[in-house]
């Protein structure tokens, strides 16, 4: 712990900046799923929704520190673990070694119409910061007269999560509207930033260019369209009451179990269902009642009994049809 903390402390005299860090922090209260021992140290930068400074603004010098840190990590060998909205992992019981860099104190817009910056492409781009809530960049978008992310509407997440699952709902995913992203590249021993721009055919269901990558997303620039604001609000509220009308905000979870695969001929919750799984429990984990391709905690569930029944699951699929089930949910930590 005190190599870490040294690390910190090194870090942040050679770049000042505004940083929570706490050791044995419980992940429990950094994931949708609510479970996950603690991990050694939790770090999260913070900066505001604009530029404060005219030669460098909060987001700069957080994302300066950010580098710094990544590069002494790899230096000391110190694991790291990037963390996003926490909505589609489960931490393991046994937590997180090492570092663990969480992006959601990365808030806000820093270019676009909402904000009344010049320096973007056009009218109607915006660019968040990659710790972003997906649903509150749905409501900028909103506030700015741009359609585009209503899909994002109640989603959990953020930003950069959402843009390295390429989420999708509702017809639309993030491979529709993203152009280009910053990332902090740390593949080689170093760590420099870099733009990466997209084209839609780089991306698929659940995939993204950015995975298998050791980038960390930190802004993501979104191509948009102007819309009547009382359109979009009623687009974002339809999707907010479909999501509580079918269940996702009644118990933590992590949303979709499994990915879906149309060679199966049906949704994956369908398949679960037929298979009567639906409502098996094992410990404090459960296949949801309400949708066979959700895992809920019931109260008191553990990371371990989440996994068991996802592995369990996927098991009892195999043997009846033959389908390999591709976990949705990542998990994290040590096993």
């Amino acid at each position: 712990m005190e190599k870490i903390r040294r690390v910190i402390e090194q870090c942040l005299a050679s770049n000042p900046c505004s940083v929570e860090y706490r050791f044995n922090e419980p992940m429990s209260g950094h994931t949708s799923f609510k479970v996950g021992g603690p991990a050694d140290c939790w770090v999260r930068p913070l900066c505001g929704e604009s530029r404060e400074d005219s030669d460098e603004s909060s987001f700069e010098k957080s994302f300066a520190f950010a580098a710094a840190l990544i590069h002494a990590a790899q230096r000391e060998n110190i694991p790291l673990f990037i963390l996003g909205g926490g909505a589609n992992i489960a931490v393991s019981d046994k937590g997180i070694r090492g570092i663990t860099l969480d992006t959601g104190g990365w808030t806000g817009v820093i270019c676009g119409a909402a904000i009344g910056a010049a320096d973007c492409g056009g009218p109607a781009e915006m660019v968040f910061l990659g710790g972003t809530k997906s649903d509150e960049a749905a409501d900028m978008a909103a506030k700015a007269g741009l359609g585009g992310l209503e899909f994002l509407a109640g989603m959990p997440g953020c930003v950069g999560g959402a843009l390295w699952m390429n989420a999708r709902a509702y017809g639309q995913e993030m491979a529709n509207v993203v152009t280009s992203a910053e990332v902090l590249d740390f593949s080689a021993g170093q760590t420099q930033r870099r733009i990466v721009h997209t084209k839609k055919t780089e991306f698929a269901y659940k995939h993204s260019p950015f995975q298998n990558q050791q980038w960390l997303i930190l802004t993501a620039r979104l191509s948009l369209h102007p819309r009547e604001k009382s359109e979009i609000y009623k687009t974002m509220e339809e999707h907010r009451r479909d999501r509580e009308a079918k269940g996702h905000y009644l118990f933590p979870s992590a949303g979709s179990a499994f990915k879906n695969n149309h060679s199966f001929g049906k949704p994956t919750g369908q398949i679960i269902d037929e298979l009567g799984l639906k409502g098996l429990r094992m410990g404090g984990a459960q296949i949801a009642p309400f949708h066979g391709n959700i895992i809920i905690n019931t109260g008191g569930a553990t990371a371990q009994n989440i996994r068991d029944l996802v592995q369990y699951t996927a098991l009892r699929v195999k043997e009846a049809c033959g389908f390999t089930l591709e976990p949705e949910i990542l998990f994290a930590g040590e096993w």
